[in-house]
């Protein structure tokens, strides 16, 4: 490849190369690679076509980069670095080190300009969707005419290995039916991956699959041709009504005399003596490591600070138009807060005993469409399944291409990219979004909720149908290990509430987690409504578990359940008292909030002389022994059972209250 521009850009791009495979080297582990060959197209982002400004990194109108391609992230951490944001040459020289701000791939949190945390090839492709929509929403909601307050873009470099995974399909299609005008990824087109040659696994022409869903597509020839990577950059921005992908193919280690082009340059140090061949042939002294040339780092730091001009006039343009619509900027200032308005939960419905029974999914949705109006932040929909998961706001617009400001979203069957692109959303002003699926296919799910759950986002994942009580659609679709699959991933709080007042509950505490993604699961069938003056109220949910109806004397055992089978136990304990065995009924919706609360708190609910223990839940048993303790029993799932009615199911997995009766006899016998 021939490289013609001016001798500071050339000068800087080779410094981003030398940079990353000194920072390899040292820490000798890495990806050098990538960054090597992919310097011109950061240097064009970052010098000439994104608006951001280190000094102040988060102003709302920045446009968002996201390195999809996270292992080369020493690309992100050393243009970061280099225009003036948080991370030192210091940094760099502790790349993937013990607390390091220099992770082997790019986390949320760790360091500004970081938009969101990346790694699992795909993830980042979809993320960005999800800040695209938000961006969409953004402008549609507060934009006016003259005051285009959000008119950012949504910048993305990813690699053949993203294009591969199957979370970029379902995110691109539905990138293009949307018309995201606003997305502009460019693929490292380098051919290699970590076996060698993509050709030994990828042959497709990914100019015709993305035309296909609808993308815009450009094809630069040689990745060092700056020149031609701006013209294709300034090309998608004039592109509005579909999004924009760049293949700019490039050579992996560019710069190596040996390792160019290689599957060895992909994920290990180049080697010391490599090293020193590439400072030769760029011109660097091979004798120094993270050598920065003064020029370039002055260089870098003023495209840096070109930034707090293009905020300054944003700034001006905001008071004005804070100015003539108060009532919107204050709309936006609150939600960007991310405070809640007050009075919302005055919202929550509150259910009546003694009427119809109500599956936990239409309580939600009641729920939903109760609050809707007042938590204008609140935005989501479904994998296709609104009708059955409950979650369509009735007085809202779909979001489409035409209507961006509407808050129903339909994401289509494609759960693994509703799950990337909520976490998108939730990294936008302040935006709490929500999706939708069956429990079972929270599995389809699983790379976004552990990002969420590391990033700590306010991502709420709405999953229904949440047990063998699904009936007739059989083994395939009746959850029994995904409840402590998802209880196993910390920081995500899963709530599985028993009837429809626990479930407004649930949604309170979903609505004001600000420390971390929740999980809501609900039930298919009809759950009768517990009787909140009878019992103790729903609002003590917040503390994962509550001594709901206790025993008439000492207890001598304690009955546990979540969700569906709380009702089933407290007709257990109803009948064992008519034996005259008391037993105390706990609902536990939520072992992480449980965990959260003070040992006093801990000991009351379960005190340590009470041993006798029955857990009753439709799902795996694993977990459960903690709470049980060696003295105590569990009534749930070991198989995957069964395609039949939901009572015939329950009856034949000894989900009824003779048997939690039968059991309960037995531990105190």
């Amino acid at each position: 490849m021939s490289i013609e521009t001016q001798p500071i850009e050339q000068s800087g791009i080779n410094t981003v190369r030398v940079l990353a495979a000194d920072a390899v080297q040292k820490a000798n582990s890495g990806h050098p690679g990538m960054p090597m060959g992919a310097a011109p197209m950061g240097h064009v982002l970052w010098a000439h076509s994104m608006n951001y400004n280190p000094a102040s990194p988060k102003w709302p109108n920045r446009d968002r980069f996201i390195l999809s391609a996270g292992h080369g992230c020493l690309l992100q951490y050393i243009y970061l670095y280099l225009t003036g944001y948080n991370l030192t040459l210091e940094d760099l020289k502790n790349f993937r080190q013990l607390h390091s701000k220099t992770p082997g791939h790019p986390e949320f949190g760790l360091a500004d300009g970081i938009e969101i945390t990346t790694g699992p090839l795909g993830q980042g492709f979809a993320e960005g969707v999800g800040f695209a929509i938000a961006q969409k929403h953004l402008a549609a909601r507060f934009n006016k005419p003259g005051f285009e307050i959000f008119n950012y873009h949504i910048y993305a470099i990813c690699s053949d290995g993203d294009l591969m995974e199957g979370v970029t399909a379902e995110a691109a299609s539905l990138a293009g039916h949307l018309q995201l005008g606003n997305m502009i990824y460019l693929h490292d087109d380098n051919h290699i991956s970590i076996e060698g040659n993509t050709d030994l696994a990828f042959n497709e022409d990914i100019a015709k699959r993305f035309e296909a869903y609808g993308w815009h597509v450009q094809v630069v020839e040689d990745g060092n041709d700056i020149e031609a990577i701006k013209n294709a950059v300034h090309n998608a921005k004039h592109e509005t009504r579909r999004p924009s992908l760049i293949k700019v193919r490039t050579e992996i280690a560019y710069g190596s005399p040996n390792k160019v082009n290689t599957a060895g340059a992909h994920g290990s140090p180049l080697g010391a003596d490599e090293v020193k061949r590439v400072k030769e042939f760029l011109g660097f002294d091979p004798q120094k490591s993270f050598d920065v040339p003064a020029e370039v780092l002055s260089y870098y730091n003023e495209v840096g600070k070109r930034g707090a001009q293009i905020e300054q006039k944003w700034d001006e343009l905001y008071a004005s138009y804070k100015q003539q619509f108060p009532g919107l900027a204050a709309e936006y200032e609150l939600m960007r807060s991310r405070k809640l308005p007050d009075g919302w939960k005055d919202k929550l419905p509150i259910f009546k005993a003694g009427g119809d029974k109500i599956a936990t999914r239409k309580a939600s949705g009641k729920t939903l469409n109760a609050i809707a109006s007042s938590l204008p932040s609140l935005i989501g929909g479904s994998a296709d399944l609104s009708p059955s998961t409950d979650t369509y706001l009735e007085e809202y617009e779909s979001f489409t291409a035409e209507n961006p400001s509407g808050r129903n979203f339909h994401f289509g069957i494609r759960e693994h990219a509703m799950g990337a692109a909520l976490n998108g959303i939730a990294l936008s002003e302040g935006m709490i979004p929500y999706g939708a699926t069956f429990l079972i296919f929270s599995e389809y799910m699983r790379p976004p909720i552990r990002l969420a759950s590391i990033m700590k986002t306010r991502s709420i994942f709405i999953f229904t149908h949440d047990s063998i009580g699904l009936g007739e659609d059989g083994t395939t679709h009746q959850p029994v290990e995904q409840l402590i699959s998802l209880r196993s991933i910390p920081n995500l709080v899963v709530l599985r509430p028993a009837d429809a007042n626990e479930t407004a509950q649930a949604w309170r505490v979903a609505i004001e987690q600000n420390d971390g993604p929740v999980a809501l699961v609900l039930s298919r069938q009809g759950l009768p409504v517990i009787d909140q003056e009878k019992y103790t109220p729903a609002t003590e949910l917040e503390k994962g578990a509550y001594i709901l109806s206790e025993a008439a004397a000492d207890p001598q055992l304690i009955l546990i359940a979540t969700g569906s089978e709380v009702p089933l136990i407290m007709q257990a304990q109803a009948k064992l008292q008519d034996e005259g065995i008391a037993a105390r009924v706990v609902s536990m919706p939520s072992w992480e909030l449980f965990e959260k609360q003070d040992a006093a708190y801990k000991e009351k609910v379960f005190p340590k002389n009470i041993r006798k223990r029955l857990a009753v839940e439709a799902g795996s048993t694993l977990g459960w022994h903690k709470y049980v303790t060696d003295e105590g029993d569990i009534i749930g799932m070991t198989t995957f059972g069964e395609s039949a009615p939901a009572e015939d199911l329950f009856k034949l997995f000894g989900f009824t209250v003779e048997n939690v009766v039968k059991r309960a006899k037995a531990l105190i016998s």
